[in-house]
């Protein structure tokens, strides 16, 4: 069977065929990257019509990745899959505490996710940050609390969890809170994967070689 071989060409080849799924959406140069690559990471082309995205999320997001920015998860595939190469060369690390003994001590006696104890441990370090969230949707819904209620303001918000309890909710409380950039998807889809890779298309947009 002959087949493409080369990663680039790929890559390349799947940008071509997903680019019709976008046409009509009116999105800029930059948007459609973000978007071909949550399609691309997912082979699903059924995130283009639900793919919602802040109008000043890419310009915050971008501005703070070159300002040096951490970036705060909630689980530890979705710090596994951004690009740590990438973002160090910006200045910026990736921080997820779900594996913290002391947090699952905290959660346990809380009666709380471990994900919402590990938001509220980051607490004012989320200011000027980047958020990304592919998995619990307690943890958007922790996160948005800190942002009406304790005044955090992290540059974007990528907010993505999958899932059937909680997921759709917590998402359209992001897409409807007026403090913060965010790039989410409607619905039950996303995932760490997607989070991820909404992250590394922002870096891309600044950097798009590959360490």
């Amino acid at each position: 069977m002959d087949f493409i071989k080369e990663p680039m060409a790929i890559e390349n080849r799947s940008m071509e065929l997903i680019a019709p799924h976008l046409e009509g959406l009116g999105l800029d140069e930059r948007a459609t990257k973000v978007y071909s690559r949550l399609i691309h990471a997912s082979g699903d082309v059924g995130y283009a019509p639900i793919t919602r995205m802040h109008p000043e999320a890419i310009d915050c997001a971008i501005a703070a990745l070159k300002s040096g920015a951490h970036i705060y998860t909630d689980v530890e595939m979705v710090r596994t899959g951004i690009n740590k190469k990438k973002l160090a060369s910006f200045g910026g690390e990736v921080h997820c505490l779900i594996a913290d003994p002391d947090i699952a001590a905290r959660a346990k006696v809380e009666g709380i996710t471990r994900s919402m104890i590990a938001m509220r441990q980051f607490g004012k370090d989320l200011n000027g940050s980047i958020v990304a969230i592919g998995n619990a949707p307690t943890a958007l819904f922790e996160v948005l609390h800190l942002v009406r209620e304790e005044g955090i303001r992290p540059a974007c918000i990528v907010g993505i969890p999958v899932g059937f309890v909680g997921a759709a909710e917590s998402k359209a409380e992001l897409a409807e809170n007026g403090l913060v950039p965010y790039i989410t998807v409607e619905g039950t889809k996303g995932g760490s994967p997607i989070a991820a890779a909404a992250i590394n298309a922002l870096m891309y947009l600044i950097d798009n070689t590959r360490p």
